[in-house]
C-alpha cells in the first residue's frame, strides 16, 4: 500500500527532474498541449506502491503487470494517471467534461501505425511547400545568399493617434534581443527601425543606419503612448479601433550554408520583398473560400474578456493573413486523408500548431525562440507578436529548428507515439543520465502478443459515471486547481478549429464551445466561487468512493496558495465518507514556469491518499503544533534527500496539507454532511484552530536544520501497535 511503500526521497527527486524537461522523460505529454501536468514519475510511483510486493526502488526500474485492476480518474485532464495506470496493465476509466480532453487522451492512448503517419506528414509538408513555401523565405542581406528559410517574424502593434490619426508603434522596449545566446545585443532604433547590434547595453550608442542615439525602453508603458509625430498621449488597448493592427520591423531567418562560419543568430530588418510577400498573404485569403477556419466568436468570459477589450470579436480576428491560409491549406489536406486514424493524428497535430501560429505570441529576448500562446495560462495580449514559420525549418541534420512549425510538432507527435510502444525512465546515475527501457510494458488499448485491456475515455461529468459499486481497485487523479484557471475558455481556442475539422467523427465535438456548466474552477463570469468547488469536488469524490472496493485508495494531488483551498478539499473528502490516510509532499510543477517564476508559489503538491477503512500510523497523527512541526520537518529532510530545496512556499503547501489531513481526522466520526456548504467550510476551518497559525509554524521551519525538529518518536513501519484502525 501507498502509505508503507512509497518513498518520498526517490520520487521527488525524479518528478524534479522530470518538470525540468518532462517531453524527454514521459514523450507522451508531446500528443497535445494540456495544462499543469503533473509528473508521470509521481502517478508511477504511487501506482506500483499500492500494486507491487517489491521495494518500489526495484519495481520501478522493471516491467510490471497488474491484470484486473481497475483504476479510475474522474478528472482525467491530460491523461497523465491514466497512462501510467494502462502502462502497467491496469484496466483503465477517464471521465472528463471538457471534450479536448477526452480527444487527447484518446489521442495519447490510441495505436497509430509511424510509417504510414511519417509518410502522411512528408506530404502535408510538401504540398504546403508547394503552395506557401516562398511565404517563409527571404534573402540573406549579410552574405547575399536568396530564398533562405524565415524561422520568426516579429510584429508590434500599431495604434492610430487620436490627436493627428498617424501610426503610433507600441514598442515596451526596443531590445530585440539579448546577448545571452547571441554574441551581441541587438537594438530596434526608434527613429528608422535599423537593427543595431551592441555590446553593451548600458552605452548603446548610436544607430549604425541613421545616427539616432539608441534607448532601451520604448513609449508604450502603462497602457499609454505617446505619439511621435505630435506628441498626443493615447491610452490602449481601444476597441472601437478593431481588431489591432500589426507592422512587420523584424525577422529572424536561417541560413543553413552559412552556420557554421556565423557566429549567433541571423536578425535582418525587413526589406520590401518580405512586404511584398506579407502583402501577398494577405490577397491571397482574401480570395480564398475558407472552408476549415472557424467564424465563431469569442464568448465572454473570465479570460476571453481580455481579448474583447483588445477588439477580438472571432476566434479568426487572432491570426493574421499567412497564418490563416496555411491553416486553412493544411486543413484541407488533413481532410483528404482516407486512413481515419492517421486524419485523427494529423487534425491533433493541427491543433497543437494552433498555439504557436496565431497573432498573441511572443518572442523570448533571452531564449531567442517563439512563445506560445498558453506559456501562461491565459490571453495575454502583448504588444509584440512572434509569428513562426508555419512549416518549420529543417536544421543541417535534418532536425526541427526553432520552434512553432509544422516539422516541430509532427517531430514531437512521432517521439510520443514510439514512446508507447517502447515506454522507459531516465535515471541521473554518478551525475550522468541514463535511459533504462522496460521491456514488456506498453501503451494502449491491444498488441499483438500481449491480452487486451480495457480502456473507457468518456467526455461527462464523473456524478454521471456508470460505475458498479465496489469494483475499483483505485482512483488516481489530479482534480482542477481551484483558481480562475480557465482551462475551458483557453481549450475553446484550439476545439473550435478541431471541430470544424473532425467534428464529424467525434460526438463529443457536437457543442458550440468545449465550455461547461459544470466545470470545477472558479469563475467570476460564471460566479463560481469555493462553495461551488467544495461541493462540487465532494459530489465526485462520493461517486467514486461508492465504486472503490472497501478500502482502495483515492489519492489525488493538490497545491495551493490559499488555506482556504484546502478547506474545500478536507469537506469534498468528509462528504465522500473517507478518512486521509497519508499526506505526501513531491514536485509537480516547473520552477522555471512563467506562472511561478519569481512568485511566492509552490512547486511542491500534497497527495492526499484517502480511503473508506483501514489503518492511520499513530505517529502521523499530530496533537498540537510542535508535532505538526516535526511532521513537516520531516517531509522536508526527505524532499532534500531527492534534490529538492524547499522554498517558503513548499513548506506553506505541506503545512497546508497535513493541517488538512488533521481537520479531516478530528471530524472524521462526526461529520454532518447535510449542513449547508458555507456551513461545513466553516465548521473545517475551526477544526485546524487548535494546531496554531500556519504563517508561524512555516516561519519557524524555514531556515531550519532538519534534525532541529526530529521526531520524538522512532520512525516504524506500519503494524502492530503503530496502527489505528477507523
Amino acid at each position: 500500500m501507498i502509505e508503507k511503500h512509497f518513498d518520498i526521497s526517490l520520487i521527488a527527486g525524479m518528478a524534479l527532474k522530470e518538470k525540468q524537461i518532462q517531453q524527454n522523460y514521459r514523450p507522451i505529454i508531446g500528443v497535445h498541449k494540456w495544462f499543469a501536468r503533473r509528473p508521470g514519475t509521481l502517478f508511477r510511483g504511487l501506482l506500483l506502491s499500492e500494486f507491487s510486493d517489491r521495494p518500489l526502488s526495484q519495481a520501478f526500474f522493471s516491467a510490471n503487470d497488474f491484470p484486473g485492476k481497475k483504476v479510475a480518474d474522474p478528472f482525467m485532464g491530460g491523461g497523465t494517471p491514466l497512462i501510467e495506470a494502462n502502462r502497467i496493465g491496469c484496466d483503465v476509466f477517464g471521465f472528463d467534461i471538457n471534450p479536448m480532453s477526452a480527444w487527447i487522451v484518446n489521442e495519447e492512448i490510441c495505436h497509430l501505425d509511424l510509417s504510414a503517419y511519417r509518410e502522411a506528414v512528408a506530404g502535408l509538408l510538401g504540398g504546403l511547400d508547394a503552395q506557401i513555401g516562398d511565404l517563409y523565405r527571404t534573402n540573406c542581406p549579410r552574405y547575399g545568399d536568396v530564398a533562405v528559410p524565415v524561422k520568426y517574424f516579429l510584429w508590434v502593434k500599431v495604434l492610430a493617434c487620436a490627436s493627428c490619426a498617424g501610426d503610433v508603434d507600441l514598442f515596451p522596449g526596443y531590445l530585440l534581443a539579448d546577448s545571452t545566446r547571441h554574441p551581441k545585443n541587438v537594438l530596434i532604433c526608434p527613429d528608422c527601425g535599423e537593427l543595431n547590434e551592441v555590446a553593451e547595453l548600458s552605452v548603446p550608442g548610436r544607430c549604425s543606419s541613421c545616427a539616432a542615439v539608441l534607448c532601451l525602453d520604448g513609449p508604450a508603458k502603462r497602457s499609454r503612448c505617446r505619439c511621435r509625430h505630435c506628441g498626443h498621449q493615447n491610452t490602449y488597448p481601444d476597441a472601437a479601433q478593431g481588431i489591432p493592427r500589426h507592422r512587420l520591423f523584424a525577422i529572424e531567418y536561417f541560413n543553413p550554408a552559412r552556420k557554421k562560419e556565423h557566429p549567433g543568430r541571423f536578425f535582418k530588418r525587413p526589406d520590401a520583398q518580405d512586404l511584398a510577400r506579407a502583402d501577398q498573404a494577405s490577397a491571397l485569403g482574401k480570395l480564398a473560400p475558407w472552408q476549415f477556419i472557424p467564424d465563431d466568436l469569442i464568448p465572454r468570459g473570465d479570460e476571453t474578456n481580455r481579448l474583447h477589450r483588445w477588439g477580438y470579436r472571432a476566434y479568426r480576428d487572432l491570426f493574421n493573413s499567412r497564418q490563416l491560409l496555411g491553416l486553412e491549406l493544411g486543413a484541407r489536406s488533413i481532410a483528404e486523408c482516407s486512413d481515419q486514424r492517421v486524419r485523427h493524428a494529423l487534425a491533433t497535430n493541427l491543433s497543437d500548431l494552433l498555439r504557436y501560429q496565431n497573432m498573441l505570441c511572443r518572442y523570448d529576448t533571452m531564449a531567442l525562440k517563439s512563445l506560445d500562446v498558453f506559456s501562461v495560462h491565459g490571453f495575454p495580449v502583448g504588444l509584440v507578436q512572434c509569428e513562426s514559420n508555419l512549416l518549420g525549418v529543417a536544421g543541417l541534420r535534418g532536425e526541427a529548428v526553432g520552434s512553432g512549425g509544422w516539422r516541430n510538432i509532427a517531430e514531437k507527435y512521432a517521439k510520443a507515439k514510439g514512446y508507447c510502444d517502447a515506454p522507459f525512465e531516465t535515471v541521473s546515475r554518478a551525475g550522468r543520465k541514463q535511459v533504462i527501457s522496460i521491456p514488456d510494458e506498453w501503451i494502449g488499448e491491444s498488441r499483438t502478443g500481449y491480452r487486451q485491456r480495457k480502456v473507457s475515455i468518456q467526455c461527462l461529468s464523473s456524478e454521471e459515471a456508470r460505475l458498479q459499486a465496489k469494483t475499483l481497485d483505485a482512483v488516481f487523479t489530479d482534480p482542477p486547481y481551484f483558481g480562475n484557471v480557465q482551462y475551458g475558455e483557453l481549450m475553446d481556442f484550439c476545439y473550435v478549429w478541431l471541430r470544424r475539422l473532425v467534428g464529424h467523427d467525434f460526438e463529443e465535438f457536437r457543442g458550440l464551445s468545449a465550455r461547461k456548466a459544470g466545470e470545477l474552477t472558479g469563475n467570476e463570469t460564471q460566479g463560481r466561487g469555493l462553495a461551488y468547488f467544495a461541493a462540487g469536488l465532494g459530489d465526485i469524490y462520493r461517486t467514486m468512493a461508492v465504486a472503490l472496493k472497501p478500502g482502495a485508495p483515492l489519492a489525488f494531488t493538490f497545491h495551493h496558495n490559499r488555506l482556504e483551498a484546502y478547506w474545500a478539499v478536507g469537506v469534498a473528502i468528509l462528504d465522500a465518507g473517507l478518512v486521509c490516510t497519508a499526506a505526501l509532499p513531491c514536485p509537480a510543477e516547473m520552477g522555471g514556469s512563467i506562472h511561478i517564476h519569481g512568485t511566492d508559489s509552490s512547486i511542491v503538491d500534497t497527495v492526499f491518499v484517502c480511503r473508506s477503512t483501514g489503518v492511520v500510523s499513530r505517529r502521523t497523527l499530530a496533537e498540537d503544533e510542535g508535532h505538526l512541526v516535526e511532521l513537516v520537518a520531516n517531509d522536508l529532510e526527505r524532499l532534500k534527500e531527492g534534490g529538492v530545496k524547499p522554498s517558503r512556499g513548499d513548506i506553506r503547501c505541506i503545512v497546508f496539507g497535513h493541517l488538512t489531513r488533521m481537520g479531516i481526522w478530528a471530524l472524521r466520526e462526526a461529520w454532518q454532511h447535510e449542513l449547508e456548504p458555507a456551513q461545513r467550510l466553516a465548521r473545517f476551518a475551526k477544526a485546524l484552530t487548535p494546531f496554531g497559525d500556519p504563517d508561524r509554524i512555516v516561519e519557524r521551519l524555514r531556515g531550519a536544520e532538519p534534525r532541529e525538529f526530529e521526531l520524538a518518536q522512532e520512525r516504524v513501519p506500519y503494524g502492530g501497535l503503530d496502527e489505528i484502525s477507523f
